[in-house]
């Protein structure tokens, strides 16, 4: 507290500062003597470190996978816009005043992509620890940079059993092509495990990690996305060693064709799923004659199976 001379009282008396409204009080008639203050004086927070020893600092939390904790700083022009931050970034890094820009630059492009799928933040962190790995073993030489960071997430989708596709991995990174990001991503889990002496190991894909989300860009009914989700987990058994993603196409088409009023094109379904219209014909064809037993009852009630073609 100290003193000031209140209009109110028209005495010197001692104010309040309510730091959470912003106000300042008159502490004997209460009157507010000033709105929206501006608190100027140090914004402590408190973090709690792996062992368990809080520590009071300014600011957010040191990044690990940084080598100065990410907290190293750079200075951009004053309009602030995202074109300059990151070209000053490559300026001083040249100058060697920013040792980890690289890495910024390449986890803030991790964090685009995975926005950009909806990603959850696990994800993120798991992608940005492999790409840590990525320089820290000199994997980076020669390899297509974007290609990289597409797969150290698709990587680490398979890892947190949130799979996604080459096709959808890229379709959202700077240009990586499927090919590419699929030949870097077997070498990269190979030369991490021999390099790091980490297990790398991926989760199974099954076809119903992404029958619902193929269902959803396809606008499907959701007793269709109920009922291929059902076929799917039965055709898995029939026709095991086979892509999931042809599984998954293959299934898609068989329920939709059973929708007199709204037959999805079997281009459509290829372009969702990133599967060639031959594929997944070969893929049907396997199916066709089980249709009876993998397709739900309950299903089936309403439907003929007459209406599926043999193609």
């Amino acid at each position: 507290m100290y003193e000031t001379v209140c209009s109110e009282c028209r005495k010197v008396t001692q104010v309040v500062e309510d730091r959470a409204a912003g106000d300042v009080l008159c502490a004997e008639c209460g009157l507010v003597l000033e709105q929206r203050s501006v608190d100027e004086t140090r914004e402590w927070r408190w973090f709690a470190d792996s062992s368990s020893i809080d520590r009071e600092r300014i600011g957010g939390p040191s990044n690990p996978l940084l080598a100065d904790g990410g907290l190293s700083s750079f200075i951009s022009k004053s309009n602030g816009a995202q074109g300059d931050v990151m070209s000053s970034i490559l300026r001083q890094s040249k100058l060697g005043l920013i040792p980890d820009q690289s890495r910024i630059i390449a986890f803030r492009s991790i964090g685009n992509m995975a926005d950009r799928l909806g990603l959850v933040s696990t994800i993120k962190d798991r992608a940005n620890e492999i790409y840590k790995n990525v320089v820290d073993l000199k994997l980076t030489r020669n390899r297509s940079h974007e290609a990289i960071l597409a797969s150290c997430l698709y990587i680490a989708c398979r890892q947190e059993d949130k799979p996604r596709t080459f096709k959808e991995i890229c379709s959202v990174s700077n240009g990586a092509s499927k090919t590419d990001t699929g030949r870097i991503t077997k070498k990269l889990v190979k030369q991490i495990e021999k390099g790091m002496g980490i297990s790398m190991e991926m989760g199974t894909i099954h076809a119903g990690d992404f029958s619902r989300r193929f269902c959803s860009h396809l606008d499907m009914e959701k007793n269709e996305v109920r009922a291929i989700t059902e076929t799917v987990k039965k055709s898995e058994m029939l026709v095991i060693g086979r892509s999931p993603l042809s599984v998954a196409a293959a299934a898609i088409f068989m329920i939709s064709q059973l929708n007199e009023k709204d037959k999805k094109e079997l281009k459509d379904i290829s372009r969702v799923a990133g599967v060639n219209e031959e594929s997944i014909r070969f893929m049907y064809r396997e199916l066709y004659p089980h249709a009876s037993k993998l397709i739900p009852e309950w299903f089936l009630k309403d439907v003929d199976l007459k209406h599926l073609p043999a193609l």
